[in-house]
């Protein structure tokens, strides 16, 4: 499928889309804003992370042939044919061509809020630049050539459609880097996140940030939020917040404790701070929760959390 989709993708040469879709009409998890295929040979061609706005989004990038470069948290990567690069905007990073060189490659733009979370997952668990396997970059030509396809014709009428192809990509990259294979965490790894996860429960008070949890674990930072992410299904950090969030729901079910009390037993100094993000996760402040009989949604969340916990031996 792969090669059939790329010949199909690269036969009429360069070609970019931009997407615009009518206003209120924009507000699902994952939407292209610009996808093509191309092959830069001017040293022209040179972007900024910090030079095109404010407005989140990322850019999902395949090279065919050629070489490219891109600086990312200060350290420079050559990204040669058969390398995926991903980046975020707003972010402090550069990539572009450089003198002699010419770099062909397809791509696909997306925001939304899904899009966004799950990009800056793979961005955490494997940075910038990665090896995808066939069938996936097979996927991701698909879905740039669907929406190439489909961008002159009934695209903008069609949010849906459009999201569906830009949900196909992620979902390739999901399957791809981030969901369980058989490298994932076993034995003597499986017994160690087993003892992050009680350290977290009884140190929710306590800052929790994934360099010490790393180092506690005796990995590195990229190799335990990898193995961890394909255990949980989350990143260390989303656990974490999650953890936080049932504990307070649980000690506002007391109604004993002040809201600022329940804020430092759960790990947040600043009580403004922990109301947003109990606001998030609940969709209600923290004091609405306890008036208001709240308590079937902090069911439902350890309900939804234990049924996403994978089974222990």
């Amino acid at each position: 499928m792969g090669d059939f989709v790329l010949d199909a993708l690269t036969r009429n040469g360069p070609v970019m889309k931009t997407l615009s879709l009518p206003r209120g009409r924009h507000r699902l998890h994952a939407m292209p804003t610009n996808f093509g295929y191309d092959r830069v040979t001017s040293q022209s061609y040179d972007w900024s992370g910090r030079k095109r706005g404010e407005t989140p989004f990322t850019v999902l990038q395949h090279t065919l042939s050629g070489r490219g470069h891109l600086t990312y948290d200060r350290r420079l990567h050559r990204i040669e044919a058969g390398d995926t690069m991903l980046v975020m905007i707003p972010h402090d990073h550069r990539y572009w061509l450089a003198e002699g060189d010419h770099w062909e490659f397809f791509w696909i733009s997306m925001y939304g809020q899904e899009a966004l979370r799950l990009q800056k997952t793979i961005l955490d668990v494997r940075g910038p630049v990665f090896r995808l396997s066939e069938e996936a970059i097979g996927l991701l030509a698909a879905s740039c050539h669907g929406l190439l396809e489909r961008a002159g014709q009934d695209l903008p009428e069609r949010p849906g459609t459009a999201s569906s192809l830009a949900y196909q990509a992620l979902m390739a990259l999901y399957d791809d880097l981030l969901a369980p294979h058989s490298d994932s965490a076993g034995g003597e790894d499986a017994g160690t996140l087993d003892a992050i996860r009680g350290y977290v429960r009884e140190h929710l008070d306590q800052p929790l940030d994934v360099e010490a949890l790393a180092r506690l674990a005796g990995f590195s930072r990229a190799h335990f939020t990898r193995i961890f992410t394909a255990a949980e299904g989350i990143p260390p950090a989303e656990y974490v917040l999650n953890e936080r969030m049932r504990r307070a729901a649980r000690l506002l079910e007391s109604g004993d404790l002040p809201v600022k009390a329940i804020s430092i037993a759960c790990g947040f100094s600043d009580p403004n701070y922990f109301a947003k993000a109990f606001r998030r996760t609940f969709g209600t402040s923290p004091t609405e929760f306890r008036t208001t009989g709240m308590y079937a949604v902090n069911r439902a969340l350890d309900e939804s959390f234990r049924a996403s916990e994978p089974a222990r031996s």
